[in-house]
């Protein structure tokens, strides 16, 4: 017989977003269950041995396995049920809100939920999406497999390792298998700068004398059993392999750091539409999705730079599926303004690469944190203005001005973000717009 559960919200994801948001939506008062496919609460920061993490959210520097861990006990101990091992396998909207299909270690359950909380968290991309000519021999792994064997298995995975992409697993795992003894020759970056944080290059590369090699990239790999070298080309500003550059490079290994994206297939099967940038779905301030009583967040929404910000994210999202499902049509009751009922789309303009959240509930009072991600460098200082348009709001400068803020740099790897009081947006505002004011050309790398 199949078992049968009922729940006031059901949370997709042991990460720390989902706990996060597993932990909120039991302190908003309603019965939650967390699904989690791995055996262990915690996600990726299981494995993440380094420190770093929690500066935001505790206010010390924790390893990923601590932070994971007090997470878990947090969520675990405000009553969440949380069932690990055990992964969706169909989801569909029911009369009641969401009904979904899981199997856990060779039995099947139903679940239904009044809510959803999507917090599956993002998934790398491997050789295949990258188009690297050649065979596959063994020797190819992408940089989070490479950190499960070195932190978890205890396994060093080659001798000489080349490194392709610079996103921050990739330079992570520079130094961590520099000083598990293995030679990395290399860090070879498509792009005309890291895609990493700044202060994962000096820590992780600079700091261990390991090359970046910047507007460059593996055009092939070579070997039949195991890896044995690889070509490096440079490449012009399309990206493109440059006749002439290329050189062969002897390794044993090559590790792929060339991106997340947001693991969305639950979404997509309940009919939502993705956005094209972040790959996450749209939502508004509370992590609400157009349908009602989904909702998303942490890196399924949009890749994040940290774990920090992944469970600010979830708390979120858990409060506002928590008042959801009790019946709290707007989250935690929040005072409403009669006068302004439409979302208000936030627009990414000049300067801007994506804002997330995509909309805003005006209903609501309050306060909205918006993240954005610049589309090219600034190391000269930029100014962020952000402007209401529609009628009644408008000025000679096509909108009203609500906000601004300055920074010394700005870069695409470093995701920003900021908080929008909502009673500064005119009543009769139409949309909220994100533009970057650079005070020299744009840097694309």
């Amino acid at each position: 017989m199949i078992e049968s559960l009922e729940r006031d919200v059901a949370v997709l994801g042991g990460g720390p977003a989902g706990l996060a948001a597993a932990r909120a939506a039991a302190i908003g008062g309603a019965s939650v269950i967390l699904v989690e496919r791995e055996d262990r609460l915690g996600g990726i920061l299981k494995q993440c041995v380094h420190d770093g993490f929690g500066l935001e959210r505790f206010g010390e520097r924790l390893t990923g396995p601590e932070y994971a861990v007090r997470e878990a006990a947090s969520a675990l101990a405000a009553g969440v049920e949380a069932r690990t091992g055990s992964f969706v396998s169909a989801a569909a909207r029911g009369r009641g809100g969401f009904e979904l299909r899981c199997l856990a270690r060779g039995r099947a359950y139903e679940l239904g939920a009044r809510a959803l909380v999507l917090a599956t968290g993002c998934r790398e991309r491997t050789d295949r999406q990258v188009l690297i000519q050649g065979e596959r021999p063994a020797g190819i792994l992408t940089a989070g497999l490479a950190q499960y064997m070195v932190n978890v298995q205890g396994l060093r995975p080659g001798r000489r390792v080349v490194i392709l992409g610079s996103g921050d697993i990739g330079l992570i795992m520079a130094r961590r298998l520099t000083l598990e003894g293995s030679e990395v020759e290399g860090v070879y970056e498509i792009k005309g700068e890291s895609s990493g944080l700044s202060r994962n290059v000096r820590q992780c590369l600079e700091d261990f004398g390991i090359p970046l090699h910047l507007s460059t990239t593996v055009t092939a790999v070579h070997g039949s059993g195991r890896v044995r070298g690889v070509t490096v080309a440079a490449v012009d500003p399309r990206g493109s392999p440059i006749r002439g550059s290329s050189r062969e490079v002897a390794c044993d290994t090559l590790v792929l750091s060339v991106g997340l994206i947001p693991e969305n297939e639950v979404a997509v099967s309940l009919g939502l539409e993705l956005d094209p940038v972040t790959r996450g779905p749209r939502v508004d301030q509370h992590g609400a999705c157009l349908e009602g009583g989904l909702f998303c967040c942490g890196n399924a929404l949009h890749v994040n730079d940290l774990a920090d910000y992944v469970s600010e994210s979830g708390e979120v999202a858990g409060r506002a599926a928590a008042a959801w499902a009790l019946g709290a049509q707007g989250p935690l009751g929040a005072s409403r303004s009669p006068a302004r009922r439409e979302p208000l789309p936030v627009k990414a303009g000049s300067g801007v690469l994506y804002a997330v959240p995509q909309r805003l509930d005006p209903a609501t009072a309050g306060r909205a944190t918006i993240y954005f991600r610049p589309n090219a460098t600034s190391r000269a200082g930029a100014r962020l203005v952000v402007r209401a348009a529609g009628p009644g709001a408008l000025d000679a400068a096509g909108g009203a001005e609500i906000l601004a803020k300055s920074y010394r740099a700005l870069r695409p790897p470093e995701m920003e973000r900021f908080e929008l009081d909502l009673a500064r947006v005119p009543a009769g505002a139409a949309s909220i717009s994100l533009e970057i004011e650079r005070k020299e050309p744009y840097d694309a790398g």
